[in-house]
């Protein structure tokens, strides 16, 4: 019976884990830390609101032996490029880093298609700066996740992205890794992971990310 971690659970991907983090008997409790509470009850999720910076939140909760981030913005959102490194670097790193302070042996993270800490965009050069710097932090085992454009619903409404998706979907049999991933299969692939005894450092391209 483990305890899980999880940031994020407000948005597409993180709901999508927590509901099945939550219908999973192998996890006894899951923390989930966001900057503000979700409509959500049940006898396993204890809530804990935080931005992030604060490490005392951390130190106070559950020690984890796993940990989930599913934190994520978009520039547009996020306001400006600083604000947008906020989230989807530091923030994640704090995260990563107060995890493994408290004794959590597996990290999960969602990241993207590109990243990469060379990449001469701004987006994935942020994103591989993130996978960079949690796979340093020496957990045994550390997973970053790669999907292309999410296929789910949101709650908030991204016209841009929605055009993406219904492009990427006519042409998925043509696109390869990069037509739309499933948010069922990005959730189902963290928790399988999470049970995986496989040691190191991983990155997950959407063409192994399956919803069995």
């Amino acid at each position: 019976m483990a305890t899980a971690w999880l940031a994020g659970a407000s948005g597409l991907v993180g709901g999508a884990l927590l509901r099945r983090l939550l219908q999973d008997d192998h996890f006894e409790r899951v923390v989930s830390f966001g900057r503000r509470s979700l409509p959500i009850q049940d006898p396993k999720l204890v809530q804990v609101e935080t931005d992030f910076s604060s490490d005392g939140v951390f130190d106070a909760a559950a020690a984890p032996s796993v940990a989930f981030s599913c934190l994520g913005t978009t520039i547009r959102k996020a306001g400006s490029q600083e604000a947008f490194r906020r989230v989807d670097h530091d923030a994640v790193l704090a995260f990563a880093q107060a995890a493994r302070r408290r004794g959590a042996s597996t990290f999960i993270h969602v990241s993207s298609l590109g990243a990469d800490p060379g990449s001469r965009a701004f987006y994935g050069r942020v994103k591989g700066e993130t996978e960079r710097d949690v796979q340093a932090l020496g957990f045994a085992r550390v997973h970053a996740l790669r999907p292309s454009i999410l296929d789910g619903d949101r709650d908030e409404r991204r016209p841009a992205e929605r055009v993406g998706l219904v492009i990427g979907l006519a042409l998925a049999p043509l696109l390869g890794k990069y037509r739309p991933t499933p948010v069922r299969a990005v959730a189902a692939t963290m928790v399988a992971l999470a049970r995986s005894p496989t040691t190191g450092s991983h990155v997950v391209e959407p063409d192994r990310m399956v919803d069995p």
